[in-house]
């Protein structure tokens, strides 16, 4: 689909919607496959200049190094290996998920950090890896309590293909995420990104009106967070002393009122991060989920439909921008669709055209198995 082909007075549709978010993540990962992980900014300016503009070679003595502009980290790989066996499947088998991972990942993989697909290996992967293959564990005993965002890295596809299903949403990507990162706060924070992405497809905006949406769905039995109030305020609700059952009911919906209080700041004009890359600085360089989750919703929801601006900023921030342009990279590719993403980033980006494909073939499932209205 080329994103000029469609009217400019009329909004991106579902279908567009769908295939701005995964392309998008992968544009935002590959994009800061160079100058990943600069703590140092002036070591990041020295090297790639005042302002990143475009995909860019990882220096020798970098990590990923070896690799080439328009290339993506494992990160993208595994969004990648996660949105052929949603595709193949037509859904979300879990089975299949992990039988790909065990031949087609884990046999890539040696228990180090710099190595396998993408040059560097996250933290929980290779706790999973080292008890899965090391110690033989079955999936399901090898998830970890590592922070960072790996998980919703690869989740967002499932979120995209779940995003008019939220329930359904909340618990494959939750099911995801406990293969490899069993902390309640960090899946809590990983399954209110996907809800979050998934009413950015669905076509509501990221504004403050958004928690509302999220908390409606917990209130309806929807999402499986607790809440003691009727309406994320006041007003305690009669079944709010039940005890809660099961894997997955997150004990606070923290997570899904974050993104209203953060893009109410972002259009705040006495709240200023000026340039916006400093977001990075205000929330957090590091890998953790309490870090980058708040910078992805406030680069969207300062930008908008700027999709350039908003992921730019993201890789200009330093630290772990590749995740921070990723997570962005799809919450404004859900929001702006297909055509806010500059041609020369779809064109450069590695097998874009068979990724592309791959984004129709899901956009296309997810039209057919569409609840009725």
């Amino acid at each position: 689909m080329n994103p000029s082909a469609l009217p400019a007075e009329h909004g991106p549709d579902l279908r567009e919607r769908v295939l701005g978010a995964l392309m998008g993540a992968f544009i935002g990962d590959a994009l800061a496959l160079g100058p990943h992980w600069y703590y140092d900014l002036d070591a990041l300016r020295r090297d790639y200049g005042e302002w990143i503009t475009d995909y860019t070679d990882p220096r020798p003595d970098r990590y990923h190094a070896g690799l080439r502009a328009g290339q993506s980290s494992q990160a993208g790989w595994l969004l990648e290996l996660t949105l052929r066996s949603l595709v193949d499947c037509r859904g979300y088998d879990e089975a299949d998920f992990c039988r790909r991972i065990d031949q087609q990942l884990f046999p890539l993989l040696d228990g180090t950090p710099l190595q396998g697909p993408g040059g560097y290996t996250s933290q929980s992967i290779r706790e999973a890896w080292r008890l899965r293959v090391g110690q033989g564990l079955p999936w399901g005993e090898v998830g970890g309590y590592a922070d960072n965002t790996e998980a919703a890295e690869r989740t967002l596809a499932i979120a995209v293909r779940h995003a008019l299903r939220p329930a359904l949403l909340a618990r494959d990507v939750g099911s995801n995420t406990a293969l490899t990162q069993i902390d309640p706060t960090v899946m809590a924070m990983t399954v209110a990104y996907g809800s979050v992405l998934g009413l950015l497809v669905q076509g509501h905006e990221l504004d403050a009106a958004i928690s509302g949406r999220l908390m409606a769905l917990v209130r309806s039995g929807q999402l499986p967070f607790h809440t003691v109030t009727a309406d994320g305020e006041s007003g305690v609700t009669r079944d709010s002393e039940k005890p809660r059952r099961g894997v997955g009911e997150f004990a606070s919906p923290d997570a899904l009122l974050t993104p209203s209080n953060i893009a109410r700041a972002a259009v705040d004009p006495g709240v200023s991060i000026e340039p916006a890359w400093k977001v990075s600085l205000v929330y957090g360089m590091p890998c953790a989920v309490y870090h980058q989750f708040p910078a992805a919703y406030y680069l969207t929801a300062r930008f908008g439909c700027d999709f350039e601006s908003a992921v730019l900023h993201a890789v200009n921030g330093g630290g772990q921008n590749q995740a921070r342009a990723m997570l962005t990279g799809a919450l404004c590719g859900a929001s702006a669709g297909l055509r806010s993403i500059p041609r020369r980033w779809l064109d450069g980006l590695e097998r874009g055209a068979e990724r592309m494909e791959l984004a129709g073939r899901l956009a296309d499932d997810m039209l057919a198995d569409a609840p009725a209205a």
